[in-house]
């Protein structure tokens, strides 16, 4: 089985830098931990690859009504566990790994053998924080995160 990427985002707040966009392309799937804040980032993100996304706290309105507070998605074999804030978590039983936003700041750590990932902000800059995206390199039963900024 090749290795399957999966591209991690969170926190545009209606903005799709191109930087941004060029690291997203190639990927197998896409995941979006909400503060989207508009419809067309969804559409634009859609069109490069199967997308999951979850609602933000500034996530409203009639075009965010139907995305899920939380979802789980099976991907290359591997459970994921999407919420924007850590702080909402109910982890469900199997997931490997959990894809938060909210706190704008990039995040990897591993407790009691779950991955924890936060892509950090890939929208507007907010305060000193980094303008950031992550990605999750499948590999068999290997997970390999990385982040990135722009």
């Amino acid at each position: 089985m090749p290795m399957f990427r999966i591209a991690l985002v969170s926190d545009t707040h209606d903005l799709l830098r191109p930087e941004v966009l060029d690291f997203l392309q190639g990927s197998d799937h896409i995941v979006h931990a909400g503060d989207i804040c508009g419809p067309e980032v969804l559409r634009v993100l859609a069109d490069m690859a199967p997308l999951t996304a979850v609602r933000g706290n500034n996530d409203r309105g009639p075009w965010a009504e139907d995305l899920p507070e939380a979802t789980t998605v099976r991907l290359a074999g591997v459970a994921l566990h999407v919420v924007h804030d850590l702080a909402d978590l109910v982890l469900p039983g199997g997931a490997r790994v959990v894809v938060t936003g909210h706190s704008h700041r990039p995040r990897v750590e591993e407790r009691d053998g779950v991955l924890y990932v936060n892509p950090g902000s890939a929208g507007p800059r907010r305060f000193k924080l980094p303008i950031s995206a992550g990605e999750l390199l499948v590999d068999g039963t290997t997970i390999t995160p990385r982040l990135v900024t722009f």
